[in-house]
């Protein structure tokens, strides 16, 4: 008899890496049956033909969102003092303090951190949000499901999302095993953790050190270490175009070399658009010499600002703007939802780029899978004035200290420098590919390109 899984997306998050991969087809050829729990706004009925249960109650306990926000103070509080280091404050988001309602919100989320920042009292946070939960009506709802249901297992596709608390809690209570995979590999020391299950998988032997080192009641035999579906459309041949299509699809010139500029989201580096021109002026001047360049700007997904538009018109000689194939299906920042079709372009972007700039983005390991280089742009703009975030702060941050080397990428430190790094990496002398390739290992284990082979090989074992 075949064994019926339940794979869980709480928010839209975890689409890209469990159905628009082959995760589900490799599933079923393993002979498991597989339903998605569908707790989105996108029908994986309608557009995928997907077997589906869809969770059409979103309703969390009002005060469950207040509480996870006091967790995780007090977890990166907690982690600050038993590490002695002072990045843990800087994974803090400042409050909001705009209208009664907020201050309110705020002075409840403040006297909890004030109350509780003990290891004891981040166990009474953490059963507070089970207890809350479970006299959610959402509870009782998804319980009717799996009662009805009876799956044999959940997964989970990421550990941060509070619509994912109280179905997993129901699964726990009815004896269901439960399983998640954690999302990104910058998650763990950012105190992104916000279910408890049974099972854990992650990218590699690195995160599991994290996970243990910062969950000291998740244990050893918990953590399955399985990589990461993000890569392997990388490794899919099937998406490779042909040069003339892909330049033809997109209007690009054959003749021309193009550098990828990958955007980043406003929080991450609010000033980005500025290192696009600075890219844009080396282009230009290495032009000048008969380089004949451009520059494919790759925005970041959930990126709606217009901060980039003054720049792409006054270099739209040089810059040809590829959109993420992905679709808006609603107004928060989780339902921007991304395409099977996005694979495609994003395969075809790092084979026919010659390397990609960007500000600490995991874009590096999707272009050193394609031996291909990464710029880090790590100098501050002089637009940056008080209340602006530097993004020097990003390349503290503890998934950073994971480089093997400071090679791993090539940072540009100095505006001034950039003609000459872009000018080196084109006349092939540098490259940060070979360390890239050793980072890549660290962070996303050894087997990027079966990933969903060792997700499903350890639920069957956890079923066996």
């Amino acid at each position: 008899m075949k064994k019926k899984v339940f794979v869980l997306f709480p928010d839209g998050v975890g689409l890209r890496n469990f159905a628009f991969t082959d995760f589900k087809q490799i599933g079923e050829n393993k002979g498991f049956d597989i339903t998605y729990w569908n707790n989105t706004v996108f029908s994986l009925k309608d557009n995928l033909g997907f077997k589906e249960l869809k969770i059409e109650n979103y309703q969390i306990h009002p005060l469950t969102p207040l509480y996870s926000r006091a967790r995780k103070h007090i977890e990166l509080n907690i982690y600050g003092e038993k590490f002695d280091d002072e990045v843990y404050s800087t994974y803090k988001f400042p409050f909001s303090y705009k209208g009664l309602k907020n201050i309110f919100k705020v002075l409840f989320i403040k006297v909890l951190i004030g109350l509780y920042s003990s290891g004891k009292g981040l166990e009474f946070i953490r059963k507070k949000i089970n207890n809350l939960e479970r006299k959610n009506p959402k509870y009782v709802y998804c319980k009717n499901q799996l009662e009805k249901h009876k799956p044999d297992l959940i997964f989970c596709t990421t550990q941060r999302s509070t619509q994912a608390i109280s179905a997993l809690l129901v699964a726990k209570d009815l004896g269901i095993p439960t399983v998640c995979f954690v999302y990104s590999w910058d998650n763990v020391p950012k105190a992104m953790q916000v279910v408890e299950t049974d099972y854990y998988c992650v990218w590699s032997d690195l995160m599991k050190r994290e996970i243990l080192q910062y969950y000291p009641f998740i244990n050893d035999e918990q953590v399955f270490v399985t990589g990461t579906p993000q890569f392997e459309p990388h490794y899919n041949t099937a998406l490779k175009q042909t040069k003339k299509d892909f330049f033809k699809q997109y209007n690009l010139d054959l003749n021309k070399k193009y550098i990828c500029f990958s955007g980043d989201d406003e929080t991450t580096s609010p000033l980005d658009q500025y290192y696009l021109q600075d890219l844009a002026n080396a282009v230009r001047s290495l032009n000048a010499k008969d380089y004949n360049l451009g520059i494919i700007y790759r925005k970041c997904p959930v990126d709606f600002t217009p901060r980039y538009n003054a720049v792409i018109e006054a270099n739209k000689d040089i810059i040809t703007v590829l959109d993420p194939v992905w679709r808006q299906v609603g107004n928060m920042w989780n339902e921007v939802l991304p395409m099977k079709e996005d694979f495609k372009m994003l395969y075809n972007v790092c084979e026919y780029s010659e390397f990609v700039t960007n500000v600490c983005s995991s874009t590096v390991f999707d272009f050193v899978a394609h031996n291909k280089p990464c710029i880090y742009y790590n100098y501050e703009q002089p637009q940056l004035k008080r209340g602006i975030r530097d993004i020097g702060q990003n390349y503290k941050y503890v998934h950073f200290r994971s480089m093997p080397s400071d090679n791993a990428v090539v940072f540009c430190t100095n505006k001034k420098d950039l003609k000459d790094l872009v000018k080196q990496i084109l006349d092939g002398n540098l490259s940060n590919v070979a360390e890239g390739l050793k980072w890549f290992e660290i962070v996303a284990g050894k087997t990027p390109k079966r990933a969903s082979e060792n997700i499903w090989e350890t639920i069957d074992k956890i079923l066996d």
